[in-house]
């Protein structure tokens, strides 16, 4: 029998997870467990590049770790891990800082893009950012890594890396492959849909949180952004506000564009923005309750990390030890 294929993935705990977050990754991820081996990761080393409140963090890192469990992914199957648990993250990202140029950093759109917004913060750590982000995904010799598409060019970048490594030292790292699901991939801003919903975005009614109350997400859904017309119509290009209220209603009752058009032939803008908050009240519900309970079991979330971070130590140590070897470090 084949050794199933590896994937690994993260979200940042540096704010409250999305909808976005839910669709267009965690949702994909609970499907993804059955068939592949999988490192399920919560980067919180990735998001001191931005100013973090420490008691934030924590809580936000120990409720994302409840939120992953409550929406389906299942600890005794997957591995869930803390970032900053596995030391060997750090680690590696040192060496692959040392086989990254720095031309290849200062083209990475997200460094432009975080630069520009914490303008008082630029440090080096932003930067080279993808060097993390490499080690992240070569340590567990991934596969497959489940990004949106602003996410690529990290995925781009670590095989470049990969490469460069395995050029000077023979078959050392796997080259990961993104692994971009149909739908739901980039769900965008409910009031500003040319941006992607995110959980730093300044306009609140623009994100929907995992763990927000149902009457404020039909709230943020009725003043969600559309158009001039009734039609309800797929058109990313003409139609951004309505086409991203049809994307996240296909992944929330799993209809086709098709079938979404005909069910609101001949009804208004008000019906379907209404129907879209219903679906995605009824897709939360779950996982809120359910989080909201692991939450509150403190020792239970301990258990799940501390076995994590095990099981995810002894996978990339191994690939640290060939690492080292590789360059020449003098063996423990």
């Amino acid at each position: 029998m084949d050794e199933k294929k590896v994937i690994f993935s993260g979200i940042q705990p540096s704010g409250d997870l999305t909808l976005g977050s839910y669709m267009g990754a965690i949702k994909n991820w609970v499907e993804l467990s059955e068939d592949y081996n999988c490192y399920y990761c919560i980067v919180d080393m990735h998001a001191i590049t931005v100013r973090q409140v420490p008691a934030d963090l924590r809580r936000r890192t120990l409720e994302q770790l409840a939120q992953y469990i409550a929406a389906g992914i299942d600890p005794t199957k997957n591995t869930i891990f803390i970032q900053s648990h596995v030391p060997a993250h750090a680690e590696l990202a040192w060496i692959l800082n040392c086989y990254t140029m720095f031309g290849e950093l200062s083209r990475m759109t997200q460094f432009k893009d975080k630069a520009a917004k914490n303008s008082d913060n630029i440090n080096a750590g932003l930067f080279t950012y993808p060097a993390l982000m490499a080690a992240d995904i070569l340590l567990y010799q991934a596969d497959l890594v489940p990004v949106g598409d602003d996410q690529r060019q990290h995925v781009e970048i670590t095989r470049d890396i990969a490469n460069r490594f395995n050029g000077i030292y023979g078959d050392v790292f796997k080259l990961p492959e993104v692994y971009n699901p149909k739908v739901g991939a980039r769900i965008m801003s409910l009031t500003s849909p040319e941006n992607k919903m995110s959980k730093s975005d300044k306009d609140k009614g623009g994100c929907i949180y995992i763990m927000q109350s149902p009457d404020d997400i039909m709230r943020c859904f009725k003043r969600a952004v559309t158009d001039s017309d009734t039609w309800v119509h797929y058109d990313p290009e003409n139609k951004k506000g309505v086409s991203n209220l049809m994307q996240i209603y296909a992944v929330a009752t799993g209809k086709s564009f098709e079938t979404i058009e005909s069910e609101f032939t001949g009804r208004g803008y008000g019906d379907f923005k209404t129907a879209v908050g219903e679906a995605v009240v009824e897709l939360l519900r779950p996982v809120r309750e359910k989080a909201s309970k692991l939450i509150a079991d403190k020792a239970y979330l301990e258990s799940v990390y501390k076995e994590g971070a095990e099981r995810a130590a002894y996978a990339a140590n191994k690939t640290l030890r060939k690492v080292y070897k590789k360059v020449g470090f003098v063996g423990k």
